[in-house]
């Protein structure tokens, strides 16, 4: 059913109501049993000294000898959350324990909400290094463009545990995923089809460069900014190559035709289409869809509304349309992504997140999609599909295997069969702490 605007009032005043009561999503609670209080005599002084002993002499051994191995820290200085914009850190933090509570419970991680006051790149980058031993990976977060480019690449350069960006890559790696099936099921090539990108933000440009590494011809690509379509003789090219160098880069690698203009004249003849741009309705005209080659794919990801109604795509010819909406077909949500892509890093302790994992987590979604019978309404998992997270968690860890990037080796059976227990084991705790009242199950929609 469509989310209308009451609804969404609505749903702002139950969170706001639940949140009073509940005072934040997650808490930390012991996984060790306490008999009495002479069990801190392991767990605390003097016991506890000997593993700290363990971990001074090999700093590899805090991922076996405390829960480093299976914590991550979520980090943002609320600069662009959600659709919200820059609300600032303290804002920010019902987001990031929603995105824990996300990573808990569909991929067993425990995640560590940190939004953070800075006013510089270099600060920025200086509190994740020095919170680094506290942590087996980072997951950034809701960073306003082109800052949150230079913040990925930098720090996962200086950090010896996988850095994310989970509006870049994890948007990235779900569209591959749907894209792939989606190809399949028009009977088209990657390096066949021609491809609009439109919106040229965070996750856009890191889509358009997971696609170039996963096989889709770059020239055959197009990406539009809120100036029009990118092309090296665009007469800001100067000031775009010293500000925002990731999108000059595919400039320069995209649109080997040189189309100049808007989104209806790259459209002409398109195969596909993947806007992630401003809300709709009415973004774009709807129209501009029947320029598009037949069986054209039309991605309209914008949240909360789409940049047109994906019914008014298919009326002016797309064959298959996803949106960013769990209340239509082929919700392109990288929930499916995150969860069981640090499942599988945390796994196998890798020291980074390729784009070659990311593609692995894509293919062995979409896999997992094509066993259970793609067609024009499912090219994708739901987040309800629970087993798919073990598996693309597996291909994750074997891909980093593969990459020399792991501290665990394992086969993708271990992985797998270590996922699904980790994963089971969340879900299992968080049922039997509501069945016994620990977590009181207050919810209901009537209650305001």
């Amino acid at each position: 059913m469509t989310i209308d605007k009451d609804e969404t009032t609505k749903l702002y005043e139950l969170s706001i109501y639940y949140s009073k009561i509940y005072r934040g999503k997650i808490s930390i609670i012991p996984k060790v049993p306490i008999r009495n209080l002479n069990d801190f005599s392991i767990w605390y002084t003097p016991g506890v000294a000997g593993v700290s002993l363990e971990i001074a002499k090999n700093k590899e051994k805090s991922f076996d000898l405390t829960g480093r191995w299976n914590t991550i820290a979520i980090v943002t200085d609320g600069t662009r959350v959600l659709g919200l914009g820059n609300i600032g850190p303290e804002a920010s933090m019902p987001v990031m324990e929603g995105k824990a509570l996300i990573f808990k419970y569909l991929g067993g991680v425990d995640a560590i909400p940190l939004p953070i006051k800075v006013d510089t790149v270099d600060q920025f980058v200086n509190v994740v290094k020095a919170v680094e031993p506290s942590f087996g990976g980072i997951n950034l977060e809701d960073i306003e463009s082109p800052k949150c480019f230079y913040l990925l690449d930098t720090i996962r350069k200086e950090l010896n545990i996988p850095v994310w960006h989970d509006d870049q890559q994890g948007t990235a790696g779900a569209t591959l995923a749907g894209a792939l099936n989606a190809i399949k099921l028009v009977g088209k090539s990657l390096k066949d089809i021609k491809i609009v990108f439109y919106g040229a933000g965070a996750s856009n440009i890191a889509t358009a460069n997971l696609f170039i590494n996963a096989g889709f011809d770059a020239g055959k690509m197009i990406l539009i900014d809120s100036k029009g379509i990118l092309h090296p003789e665009r007469e800001d090219m100067d000031k775009l190559m010293l500000n925002n160098p990731w999108k000059y880069e595919l400039s320069i690698k995209t649109n080997k035709y040189r189309i100049k203009g808007g989104l209806k004249e790259a459209l002409e003849d398109a195969d596909m289409l993947v806007a992630a741009s401003k809300p709709g309705p009415n973004a774009f005209k709807k129209e501009y869809i029947k320029v598009m080659n037949n069986d054209s794919i039309v991605f309209l990801l914008a949240n909360p509304i789409p940049e047109i109604w994906p019914w008014e795509a298919k009326e002016m010819g797309a064959k298959i349309v996803a949106t960013g909406r769990s209340d239509f077909p082929n919700q392109i949500n990288n929930s499916l992504i995150f969860p069981s892509v640090f499942r599988g890093a945390l796994d196998a302790k890798s020291k980074k997140i390729s784009d070659e994992m990311i593609i692995a987590a894509s293919k062995e979604l979409a896999k997992y999609a094509e066993e259970k019978g793609i067609n024009e309404n499912y090219i994708i998992p739901s987040m309800d599909e629970w087993q798919v997270y073990p598996r693309v968690a597996a291909a994750v860890a074997s891909k980093a295997v593969e990459q020399g990037l792991a501290r665990e080796i394992m086969s993708w059976n271990e992985y797998y069969e270590i996922a699904k227990k980790i994963i089971q084991e969340s879900r299992v705790s968080l049922n039997t702490l509501i069945e016994k009242g620990v977590i009181r199950n207050l919810l209901n929609y009537n209650s305001v």
